[in-house]
């Protein structure tokens, strides 16, 4: 892998009522604080909610590195939290929910809020954004375009959002299907280069509150102001070592098609003959957003539904020379046992909430921060 192979990671935390674990409005002031220490100011952002803050990571070279950056902004959110006298989550979507959020005092987002109307009372998610950097956009492209049927395994993955407005949803990703209200969204289309990836955003400008490129809700694009490529179909995950692991399994598909040195375009897209229509892969995220690893799993190389384990293993061993390259390998197989083995952020909540209700999901959120 070559040498400059970078990676950042962006993730979304929303504070909540301790009793009810409804969306706490504590984001203004807790931002303010954070922003006052040096370490933490330049990549602590305010967000759309007023109830969330979002941490732009560092860039990275090393998962080592990103996780100990992670594991430590975590830890002092969650002191903040306490502070605050409210708990600190990474989910994709809170347990309970207000009727209508309270949108933060941006510009910006007020005008969201006044293109999309209703739409926002059921957009109270937050999600983990990997990226990666790409020497230009033309290989971005290519890697997005690599990345289309890649995208229902890591929803299946990344699932971390079961209860919604006080239920089991019976979805291990709703913050996935909330998603699909929005104008762009679910999986991109195919692109040529990146010339006709910058003229179709264009086109999309000013229709259906695409007010600017930031807002195209695709789970995977081009990033509009730095050179990399965005993975956006991961929720937000209950720790950190797991927002890591998306992150080195991400770079090391990227690195498959973009890296000359390895090569491996044809081994991990499907054959012309193969692959999949707009249609099977829309079909199959919805299938990955109901059922995470429960049962089967869109394959990103046969096109075909198979086994959970069986499609995540397979997947790996094609990915094992970017992520030896990287020196990722050991970390991801210890990371991807670990997944098999305590199940995705959605399987841990809904047994949890099924135990002992909110108690039970206060408990889980504040184990795992604890723990980085």
């Amino acid at each position: 892998m070559a040498a400059e192979s970078t990676f950042g990671i962006e993730e979304e935390f929303v504070f909540l009522d301790r009793d009810t674990l409804r969306p706490a409005d504590v984001a203004a002031g807790a931002f303010h604080r954070l922003a006052a220490r040096p370490a933490w100011a330049p990549i602590t952002h305010r967000e759309f909610l007023a109830s969330q803050v979002e941490h732009a990571s560092a860039v990275f070279t090393t998962t080592e590195e990103a996780l100990t950056s992670l594991a430590s902004f975590r830890r002092e959110l969650a002191e903040m939290a306490a502070r605050l006298g409210v708990t600190i989550a990474s989910v994709g979507s809170p347990p309970d929910a207000h009727e209508f959020p309270t949108i933060s005092e941006l510009p910006r987002y007020l005008h969201i809020l006044d293109d999309m109307g209703g739409v926002i009372a059921d957009h109270q998610i937050q999600g983990l954004h990997v990226h990666v950097g790409v020497a230009d956009r033309d290989a971005g492209v290519r890697a997005l375009n690599a990345t289309r049927t890649w995208l229902p395994l890591l929803s299946a993955m990344t699932g971390n959002s079961p209860i919604w407005r006080g239920h089991d949803t019976g979805f291990e990703s709703w913050r996935n299907v909330t998603q699909r209200r929005w104008t762009t969204t679910g999986c991109p289309p195919v692109f040529r280069d990146g010339a006709d990836y910058d003229q179709r955003l264009g086109r999309l400008l000013g229709v259906g509150g695409m007010k600017d490129r930031a807002i195209i809700m695709w789970f995977a694009r081009l990033s509009p102001h730095l050179p990399t490529i965005e993975l956006r179909v991961a929720d937000a995950q209950l720790a950190a070592w797991s927002a890591v692991l998306v992150a080195a399994l991400y770079r090391a598909l990227v690195a498959c098609v973009v890296d000359d040195g390895l090569d491996r375009t044809s081994a991990v897209q499907p054959t012309a003959a193969t692959a999949p229509g707009p249609e099977l892969l829309n079909a199959s995220l919805m299938h990955s957003a109901r059922w995470g690893l429960r049962g089967n799993v869109l394959d990103p190389v046969l096109a075909e539904l198979r086994p959970a384990a069986e499609t995540v293993a397979r997947s790996i061993l094609l990915l094992t020379p970017a992520l030896e390259a990287a020196g990722d390998l050991d970390f991801v197989n210890d990371g991807i046992a670990r997944l098999l083995r305590e199940g995705t952020g959605a399987t841990r909540q809904r047994a949890a909430f099924a135990e002992q209700g909110n108690a039970g999901l206060l408990a889980l959120y504040e184990s795992t921060f604890a723990a980085g």
